[in-house]
């Protein structure tokens, strides 16, 4: 059996937003007992982490990292059709995912006590991002 839906959020500009207790509805109404579930972002500036959940710092300490990593206006950068964090917005989705898939179990996700789906916006501005979730088992 499939299960699948397609969840929308809108963002309030580049951070880390929790989408689990959104995803885990999906599962819980697919009605699926054993299988994997895919989340799957439609978008080329922001990406999906299964990150830390207890302490937002990690979250933070991703974002300093990254914006060491990938500075927005960057000269180097051609591509700035969106302004100076557009360029850095595809570089960072690039080293991070669209998709992230788990393993479902007793109808729930089995990630780990520590874990938690994020959606991470890129860009600096606030964005509406579509998500897909695919649930698959029996």
């Amino acid at each position: 059996m499939v299960h699948q839906q397609q969840l929308r959020f809108s963002t309030s500009g580049r951070g880390t937003f929790n989408i689990g207790p959104q995803v885990d509805e999906v599962i819980s109404q697919s009605g699926i007992q054993q299988g994997m579930c895919q989340v799957f972002i439609h978008h080329t500036s922001a990406s999906l982490i299964l990150c830390e959940n207890a302490d937002p710092d990690v979250r933070t300490d991703l974002e300093t990292f990254m914006k060491r990593l990938v500075p927005d206006g960057d000269s180097m950068f051609i591509h700035q059709d969106e302004g100076p964090d557009d360029m850095p917005a595809h570089v960072r989705t690039v080293l991070t995912q669209n998709a992230l898939s788990f393993p479902i179990n007793n109808g729930r996700d089995t990630l780990g006590v520590w874990q938690g789906i994020y959606l991470w916006e890129h860009r600096t501005n606030p964005h509406k991002r579509k998500i897909t979730v695919t649930v698959m088992g029996e």
